[in-house]
C-alpha cells in the first residue's frame, strides 16, 4: 500500500512540530508539507524536532488570504490525500475580530480549498473547551457550552465545515494538551511552580483541588491525528482525553515533587467572592508571577524566551475541562500515555531548560 501524501496546516505550532516528528520518524508520508507564518528557524524547535523538519517541505504562507491558501494546496497537478489544519489562533484574551480571522475564518477557507481540490480526507482539530464546565466528562454528543472565546469561535469553524458541500473531515477536540513544546497548556502552571520555589512561599490555588483539568500528550494527539486520516467515518467528532481524570490537584501534586513546594487552595466561598473582582484578582496574580520570573530568568542569564507564567482571566474561574476520550479507541486507537506523571511534565522542563529557555538553576 503506498504511503500517504499530507499537508500540515500550522506545522510549526506545539501540536504540529509534534505530528511531524511522528511522521517522518515512523516514515508515514511520501510526502509532507508544513505551511505555517512562523518559519521553524526561528520556533524554538528542539534538536529531534529540527531532524525531523529536515524531511519536509515547507512553505510560509497566511492562511486567512485565499490566494495563499491556494499557493499552500499546490502539489505539482495533484492533491494532497490528507490535510490536518493546526492553524488558528492560540492565544488567550485576543479581540473577537481576531478569533473572527485567524479562527473561523482560517478554517473556513482551509476546508473550502480542501473540498475544491477534492482531498481523501481533512482534519480539524478544535478544542473541549466547546463543551459545557460542569464535572461530568463529556462525550462527542453532549451539551455545548463553550466558556472561552477562542472556544466559541472553533464550534463556529466546526459548524461551519460541516455544511462544505462534497468535504471529507473528521473533527477533533482534544482535552489540556501537554508536552514539548507546550507554552500554554500545562507550562505556565509548571512555570508558576518555580516562581514559588524562588519566592520559598506556598503556591495557592482558586476554588479546590476538584477542579477538573483533563488531559492528553501531545504524543498521543499526533498519534490520533494520522491514525483518524483512514479510521473513522466522514463527518464523525472524537474528543482526545487520557484516563487520568487530571484534576488541579493533580497537577499541583506533581508540582510540589518537581519544585520542592506545598500548595493550598482558596476554597468555593473565597473565591466566589474574587471572582466578583477577577479582572483586578488577575491583573494581581499575574503580576506577582512576572517579577521573580524574570528575575529567575536574568539570574540564568536567558534574555529571551516565549515561556511566561502569565493565565488569562477566562482560565481563571471555575470551569472543568473533563473529557471522554474513549470514542476513538473503539476504532482500534490506544493511548500510549493513560496518565499525567512526573516524569512526563519534568521532561517538558528539561527539555526547555536544554534550549536555553527556561532557568536551570531553580530545578
Amino acid at each position: 500500500m503506498s504511503k500517504p501524501s499530507i499537508l500540515v496546516l500550522g506545522g510549526v505550532g506545539f501540536i504540529g512540530r509534534n505530528l511531524i516528528v511522528h511522521l517522518v520518524e515512523n516514515s508515514l508520508a511520501s510526502k509532507i508539507r508544513v505551511v505555517d507564518k512562523v518559519l521553524p528557524q526561528t520556533a524554538w524547535l528542539t534538536e529531534r524536532q529540527t531532524k525531523a523538519f529536515a524531511g519536509v517541505e515547507f512553505v510560509q504562507g497566511n492562511l486567512t488570504n485565499a490566494a495563499s491558501t491556494a499557493n499552500a494546496f499546490d502539489n505539482a497537478g495533484a492533491s494532497f490525500d490528507f490535510v490536518i489544519n493546526l492553524a488558528a489562533e492560540t492565544k488567550y484574551g485576543q479581540t473577537e475580530k481576531i478569533y473572527e480571522e485567524k479562527v473561523l475564518s482560517l478554517s473556513v477557507c482551509v476546508a473550502k480549498e480542501a473540498a475544491k481540490r477534492g482531498v481523501k480526507r481533512f482534519i480539524e482539530v478544535s478544542t473541549a473547551q466547546v463543551y459545557s464546565s460542569d464535572k461530568d466528562a463529556s462525550t462527542e454528543t453532549d451539551k455545548l457550552n463553550p466558556w472561552t472565546t477562542i472556544a466559541q469561535y472553533k464550534l463556529k469553524a466546526e459548524e461551519a465545515i460541516k455544511g462544505i458541500a462534497g468535504l471529507n473531515y473528521v473533527i477533533v477536540r482534544p482535552a489540556i494538551v501537554y508536552g514539548t513544546g507546550d507554552l500554554l497548556g500545562l507550562t505556565p502552571r509548571l512555570i508558576i511552580g518555580a516562581v514559588y520555589k524562588s519566592l520559598n512561599e506556598q503556591m495557592k490555588l482558586l476554588w479546590t483541588e476538584k477542579l477538573r483539568l483533563n488531559t492528553v500528550h501531545v504524543d498521543d494527539v499526533a498519534r490520533a491525528l494520522f491514525y483518524l486520516t483512514d479510521h473513522g467515518n466522514s463527518g464523525e467528532i472524537y474528543n482526545l482525553a487520557d484516563k487520568g481524570d487530571t484534576s488541579q490537584d493533580t497537577v499541583s501534586t506533581i508540582l510540589d515533587q518537581i519544585f520542592g513546594i506545598k500548595h493550598s487552595y482558596a476554597g468555593s466561598i473565597q473565591s466566589n467572592l474574587a471572582k466578583l473582582n477577577m479582572k483586578n484578582i488577575t491583573e494581581d496574580v499575574n503580576e506577582s508571577h512576572m517579577d521573580p520570573w524574570s528575575k529567575l530568568l536574568k539570574a540564568d542569564g536567558i534574555e529571551n524566551t516565549p515561556l511566561s507564567p502569565y493565565l488569562d482571566q477566562e482560565l481563571l474561574y471555575n470551569n472543568n475541562t473533563t473529557v471522554d476520550g474513549s470514542k476513538i479507541e473503539k476504532l482500534g486507537f490506544s493511548y500510549t500515555q493513560p496518565q499525567l506523571t512526573k516524569d512526563a511534565l519534568k521532561n517538558v522542563v528539561d527539555e526547555y531548560v536544554k534550549l536555553g529557555l527556561f532557568p536551570k538553576s531553580i530545578l
